[in-house]
């Protein structure tokens, strides 16, 4: 009996995967020149490339399913081996495919920000407004660095390679405008909640187990 050999599956798209293919398609390059690299365009503001221990993790993890290969091994005596990685033709297209998906796609995106508004009544009311107080200071600091690096940028760069600033400005905007609101509000009393009026709301909106009792007995 002959075993087939079934080709890797392609992997789930991811920021940091996409990102280095992306860099490899100009050259092959070792992990060291493309963190430095990664940090001159400013990727270090889109994907978390500090790491290169993540960095390798991530080249493992794209070598494993053949979209990158070792291009070549420099050997110097009294350090590491130097690995120069380049992508292969299936990694030039899936990359394209992973483009296409993370410019059009929304879903599978959980922001651990939403998550805790779900359950920001697990504080109290004046804790849970100095906590979002501090998260609008973050943002009002991240704005400022943003209208920065775009009022910074070198003259005449095309608008093409400052998209993600103008994103991230857009988004900071609007959060840290929807944030001001809920704070005031928090302020005035506006929006407000006790542990007494919290039971009433899961009394009157929390499902009952009606049906199933009635399928069990």
């Amino acid at each position: 009996m002959f075993l087939t050999m079934n080709p890797p599956k392609t992997p789930r798209h991811s920021a940091l995967g996409l990102t280095v293919l992306w860099q490899l398609m100009s050259e092959p390059m070792h992990v060291y020149r493309m963190q430095k690299l990664f940090e001159a365009q400013g990727k270090d503001r889109v994907v978390n490339v500090r790491s290169r221990a993540t960095l390798y993790q991530t080249i493992d993890r794209l070598q494993r399913h053949g979209l990158v290969d070792v291009s070549r091994t420099t050997r110097v005596e009294g350090y590491p081996d130097r690995v120069e990685y380049e992508i292969t033709d299936a990694g030039r297209e899936v990359a394209r495919q992973w483009l296409r998906e993370m410019l059009r796609g929304t879903e599978g995106e959980y922001p651990e920000f939403i998550a805790a508004l779900s359950i920001v009544f697990g504080l109290e009311p004046q804790e849970a407004r100095t906590e979002l107080e501090l998260r609008a200071e973050q943002l009002a600091a991240a704005l400022a660095e943003t209208e920065s690096v775009l009022s910074d940028s070198p003259a005449g760069l095309p608008r093409l390679f400052l998209l993600e600033e103008e994103y991230r400005q857009a988004i900071l905007r609007a959060e840290l405008a929807w944030l001001d609101g809920v704070i005031a509000d928090l302020r005035e009393g506006r929006l407000t909640w006790t542990e007494e009026w919290l039971h009433q709301i899961a009394a009157t909106f929390t499902p009952t187990d009606d049906h199933n009792q009635a399928e069990d007995s």
